[in-house]
Formats: C-alpha cells, sequence, structure tokens
C-alpha cells in the first residue's frame, strides 16, 4: 500500500474501534487541513465533513478552504465564530479587570490569550458537529508542529485522530502532491491564522527545513542558537504531548 493507503486503512479502523460513522476537520485553506481531508475521504467516503470557521479570518483563507473542497467534492459547512468570540472575550476581559497586568512587555505573549481562544472555539464546534453526526475529529497537525508543541493546548491539538502527525512538514507537501492538493495551497505560507500576517516559520524563528534537519541529522547540523532554541520549545511544550499530571497521594 502507499502511504496515503496505509493513514486511510488506519483511520478506517479507528472509526470501527470507537464505533464512529466518520469524520469531520476544519479547513483553514493550509496544506495540512487539505491532506487531512482527503486522507479522511479515502477512509471514509461519503461520511466527511469539512468546517471552514472563520474568525476574523482572512478572506483568502476560506477561498482555499473552498478550492479543496472543490478539488476533492468533500461537503463543507461555514460557522462564524465572530460574533462568539466577541461575546466570551468582553466577558474575559471584564473577569480579569483589574488583576496584576498578565504581560507588560510587547511581545507575542500579548496576543495569546486572545488568538489561543479562536482555536478553542473551533475545537469546541468541531466536537459538537462531530457529536451531532457521531464522526471523530480528525487534527491537522504534523510531526514537526507535534515536536515543538506548535499548536494550541485544547484547541487545534483537542482531536480524536491525527493522521498526518507522523510526517514531517516536507513528508506532508510530498503527499499533498501525490494526493492532487491544489499547488496554489501547496505553496502558501504556512500559518495559524491567529493574528493578520502570522506566520509558522516567523513565529518560530526558524523554517521547517532547518527544523527538519535538527530532527534528522541532530543538533549539531544546524547553527547552535537554533538547536537550544528547538530545544527550549520542545522542552517547555511537554505538557502538550501528555496526560495532566496527577498528583502523589
Amino acid at each position: 500500500m502507499t502511504r496515503a493507503e496505509t493513514i486511510a486503512a488506519w483511520l478506517s479502523s479507528r472509526a470501527m474501534a470507537s464505533d464512529t460513522h466518520g469524520f469531520v476537520f476544519g479547513l483553514s485553506g493550509g496544506i495540512d487541513s487539505a491532506v487531512v481531508a482527503k486522507l479522511c475521504q479515502m477512509a471514509a467516503p461519503q461520511r466527511v465533513l469539512g468546517v471552514i470557521l472563520p474568525c476574523y479570518s482572512h478572506p483568502q483563507d476560506e477561498t482555499d478552504a473552498r478550492l479543496v473542497a472543490s478539488a476533492f467534492s468533500i461537503p463543507v459547512a461555514k460557522v462564524d465564530l465572530g460574533p462568539a468570540f466577541d461575546a466570551l472575550t468582553e466577558s474575559l476581559q471584564h473577569a480579569v479587570k483589574g488583576m496584576p497586568p498578565r504581560v507588560e512587555s510587547v511581545d507575542i505573549k500579548q496576543q495569546l490569550p486572545d488568538a489561543n481562544l479562536k482555536p478553542r472555539l473551533r475545537m469546541a464546534s468541531l466536537y459538537f458537529i462531530a457529536n451531532s453526526l457521531n464522526y471523530l475529529v480528525a487534527g491537522t497537525g504534523n510531526r514537526s508542529e507535534i515536536t515543538l508543541g506548535y499548536y494550541t493546548k485544547y484547541g487545534d491539538g483537542g482531536v480524536d485522530v491525527l493522521p498526518i502527525g507522523g510526517l514531517l512538514k516536507s513528508e506532508v507537501r510530498a503527499l499533498a502532491r501525490e494526493l492532487g492538493v491544489p499547488e496554489p495551497i501547496i505553496t502558501k505560507p504556512p500559518t495559524a491564522g491567529l493574528w493578520v500576517g502570522q506566520t509558522d516559520e516567523a513565529e518560530m524563528g526558524f523554517s521547517y527545513d532547518t527544523l527538519e534537519t535538527y530532527l534528522l541529522k541532530g543538533p549539531s547540523a544546524v547553527p547552535e542558537a537554533v538547536a537550544q532554541r528547538i530545544e527550549r520549545l520542545r522542552s517547555s511544550s511537554t505538557h502538550k504531548r501528555e496526560l495532566p499530571p496527577i498528583a502523589p497521594v
């Protein structure tokens, strides 16, 4: 079997083991979600649903998501999370009003509370739909992202299965071409869409190719400063890859 067929067979077995009927996934307009969409379709033809979940997202993301859906004839649902995001952030900001400032310095951490709420709203939405249809939620995380913890805990990290979780970013790109993902999706700069202008590589501080060199050849194969940053990110995100610790009693 091809790699795609192997993953699709695994997905089918997971659905059967959990007594579910199919798969739901977020369609972001990116390469990872496009590959996951096709793999899920291979595993459960006629029993998949792609969900577009804009939350003040760039309009091009929806255009790209619909391009993928059209290319693979995948049914799509759209849920605009903007109003829910507005209502919830207003209540949350009121709740923390008067508390010590969360971050004084001007850096990425200032944006995380609001930015991380978006994927958590998407997670809740996908599970509502999945529960309604008796489907599994398929995540779009790849090995490169999972290694660094480059995802939101209980957001895009809150899923039932990770079809491409064992694939490096370059392997995802190769699989995308094999599966017939539209070329504009393959060449699009990777982004989580958390805020305007955000890209994966700018936020990480190094390229996916550099990360893969580190993972495949070891720390000595990349600049020392990059190796140290990768190790810090990997270490500080360990909690994302493990079940919550239980206190000894």
